[in-house]
């Protein structure tokens, strides 16, 4: 995760998330969901073989993770946004 210096009032990153986290509910749900998915694959990746089913699962699985973590970026990128200094 890419942090940046704190500069007149501004957030790091990680600040942004626990921010978003706390008072953006879909920020909030995408962050459980993104980490029910974590556990998910975490899961196929401790078996030691997967059928082709498993496989198949496995990447509709990470494109779903990819797809929250684009779309919490881009609610950190819009709060950014709409409390830059300008």
């Amino acid at each position: 995760m890419i942090f940046f210096t704190k500069q007149e009032g501004e957030l790091k990153e990680q600040e942004i998330v626990e921010l978003l986290k706390r008072e953006n509910e879909e920020f909030m749900k995408l962050t459980e969901e993104h980490k029910d998915l974590e556990n998910i694959l975490e899961e196929f990746d401790r078996k030691r073989y997967l059928t082709s089913e498993e496989e198949i699962e496995r990447k509709r699985i990470q494109k779903q993770k990819l797809l929250k973590k684009d779309r919490m970026a881009e609610l950190i990128r819009n709060y950014k946004k709409s409390h830059s200094k300008n």
